[in-house]
């Protein structure tokens, strides 16, 4: 299973990050888990945030048998940040390999999506599914963690999206600030990560669950349908609520992309994403449908 949420060794130099320390569960392999298909003979590319990963194999799925014109699908799932410098570069660097791939569609948090249109590299975006937030600790809950007050606490070590390069940290920082005012976030945020009891993620925060199960995190903030996968596979993590007075929503939004090679199927697959087929897959990876962000 750790090796489902461990990334390549390549998307360390994407972002200029060091290879992981011994201390990671596994070696790095020759894998590229976030790249995914053919992207010379695609009849669709689509960059999508890499929170929604366990759920794309569902959605390709039925959207190519509504659309079996579509033979061959491309697919990123990598950080937002990570996705816009490809969109706008029209290129991906993996150390010493260059992939030049123009997505169709790019798949994205709602500030980031925005950013992109009014910068001119996507249409007019759509809303297609939201997420909430939880706790992820290992099962059990050895540090008894009950709230987000608790990841205060100087005996709590925090796995913390970076806010660099994650959407998720927008609202897990303003869920901070709802639990405990300015002076939670900044302990957190500050205080901690010098201390070396917060720690930023250096390429996702898919990281979180792996250092959760090596022991070097007891609790990170994830989305709630990350939280709810681990729990579908029995991962060791369980997940801890976050009220409703003090959670936030995000919301996902697909544009097709200014340049999109593949117009026709771009289209085509933002509006079924839209539909109930896809919104029921959406939602049974707990995702929420569309609705209203405090971004």
């Amino acid at each position: 299973m750790l090796k489902r949420v461990l990334l390549a060794c390549a998307i360390f130099a994407l972002i200029g990050a060091a290879a992981p320390a011994p201390d990671a569960a596994f070696p790095c392999v020759d894998d590229a888990l976030d790249l995914h298909g053919d992207p010379a003979n695609a009849d669709l590319v689509v960059f999508a945030g890499g929170n929604q990963w366990f759920a794309m194999p569902a959605i390709f799925a039925a959207f190519r048998h509504d659309h079996p014109e579509v033979r061959s699908v491309f697919y990123e799932t990598l950080p937002p940040g990570l996705l816009a410098q490809q969109l706008e570069s029209g290129a991906l660097q993996l150390d010493e390999l260059q992939l030049h791939v123009l997505p169709d569609v790019f798949l994205a948090g709602r500030q980031r999506t925005l950013a992109e249109r009014d910068a001119g590299f996507v249409g007019e975006p759509a809303v297609y599914a939201s997420n909430g937030l939880a706790i992820l600790v290992r099962a059990g809950n050895p540090k008894h963690i009950t709230s987000l007050a608790d990841l205060g606490r100087p005996d709590v070590r925090v796995a913390m999206p970076n806010p660099a390069t994650e959407g998720i940290a927008r609202q897990i920082q303003l869920a901070y600030a709802k639990a405990g005012g300015d002076a939670l976030v900044k302990t957190i945020m500050v205080t901690k990560k010098d201390a070396g009891t917060t720690m930023l993620t250096s390429i996702h925060h898919r990281q979180t669950p792996m250092w959760l199960l090596n022991g070097r995190a007891d609790a990170g903030p994830v989305w709630i349908s990350e939280a709810l996968y681990q729990q579908r596979i029995e991962s060791g993590l369980v997940a801890v609520p976050i009220s409703d007075a003090q959670n936030v929503t995000g919301l996902y939004l697909g544009a097709v992309a200014t340049r999109a090679p593949h117009a026709a199927a771009a289209k085509a697959f933002v509006a079924f994403l839209q539909t109930p087929a896809a919104q029921a897959i959406y939602r049974s990876y707990g995702f929420g449908p569309p609705g209203t962000s405090e971004e």
